[in-house]
């Protein structure tokens, strides 16, 4: 289950509360509290597997920029090596397979920050988002805590 439709739920749950009067604690369905955390406490490894993915994801991409380099090195040096055994353009030559692994190393560069750039945007919203979460429940916690202490206090 999405995590987001999770906290929604929890939000809802929340709303739905009963207030206590003069305070700023409500009274919460316990049973459907326990239910939402337990099914947080399962959703949420799933959204640090799909962060795993997303770097294994990264790792791949990273791989193929490589392997292409590479081959495109490979290109470069090859086609250096035919231009240089033709003595009228050895000059030339060089010139365009210093460009071609100029523009591979650019073009690796720019992938592999692309790749980076990505998977920081997506880890920071899910760090976030998970943050978010956190602090909910800890108020959840807290706020069922205090209701819970409240009746202690005026029974003695």
């Amino acid at each position: 289950m999405d995590i987001l439709h999770l906290v929604d739920r929890l939000e809802e749950l929340f709303n739905e509360s009963r207030a206590l009067p003069f305070t700023h604690s409500v009274v919460v369905n316990e049973d459907r509290m326990l239910d939402l955390i337990d099914q947080m406490r399962v959703s949420i490894p799933e959204e640090i597997k799909k962060a795993q993915q997303l770097l294994a994801q990264r790792e791949r991409i990273l791989a193929q920029a490589q392997e292409e380099a590479n081959r495109t090195l490979a290109l470069a040096r090859e086609k250096s090596e035919q231009l240089v055994a033709r003595d009228s353009i050895v000059a030339e030559a060089k010139a365009r397979a210093e460009q071609i692994v100029q523009q591979a190393h650019v073009d690796i560069g720019g992938t592999r920050r692309e790749a980076d750039e990505y998977v920081l945007e997506t880890l920071t919203r899910l760090e976030a988002e998970m943050e978010r979460l956190l602090t909910q429940v800890r108020n959840g916690i807290r706020t069922l805590q205090i209701d819970k202490q409240i009746p202690e206090k005026t029974q003695e």
